[in-house]
């Protein structure tokens, strides 16, 4: 039997996407400081499959597993092992197990032992495992100051 069939108006439907709809219209008025407290939805996730041009941001976490050609900005920015970047990437955290042609520019970076880092890293703390590859200058930041 089919469900749809079952339906006679739109309006007598009341599944999921009628429910969300609504929810949409009633979050329309609420503050903005209600907004940020919504719990985390995961990170944004760059398949293998995907290669980008241009710049990449998000303010939540971002895992590549991609190709991106431009700088990459977001809160934790994990970057595996089969990924390329040729850019900035910018974050609070940087993990690194793939290859960056550029700089980082992060609170704390970590270069896993399948890294490929070909150009600076600016960090207040930096962590390299045995194995990674890493070409260029270590420079430490001072801590943000309140």
């Amino acid at each position: 039997m089919n469900v749809l069939a079952r339906i006679s108006k739109v309006s007598d439907y009341t599944g999921p996407e009628l429910a969300v709809e609504n929810d949409r219209s009633s979050r329309a008025s609420e503050p903005q400081a209600a907004k940020a407290s919504r719990s985390y939805a995961g990170p944004s996730i760059i398949s293998a499959a995907v290669t980008i041009t241009g710049r990449l941001e998000s303010a939540g976490d971002i895992q590549i597993d991609g190709k991106v050609d431009g700088d990459v900005r977001g809160q934790a920015v994990r970057i595996g092992d089969g990924a390329v970047i040729k850019g900035t990437v910018f974050g609070e955290l940087v993990e690194l197990a793939g290859t960056i042609e550029g700089k980082v520019e992060a609170e704390s970076v970590v270069l896993a032992k399948t890294a490929r880092m070909r150009g600076d890293v600016l960090h207040r703390t930096l962590k390299i495992d045995a194995g990674a590859h890493f070409e260029g200058n270590s420079r430490p930041q001072p801590a943000k100051s309140a």
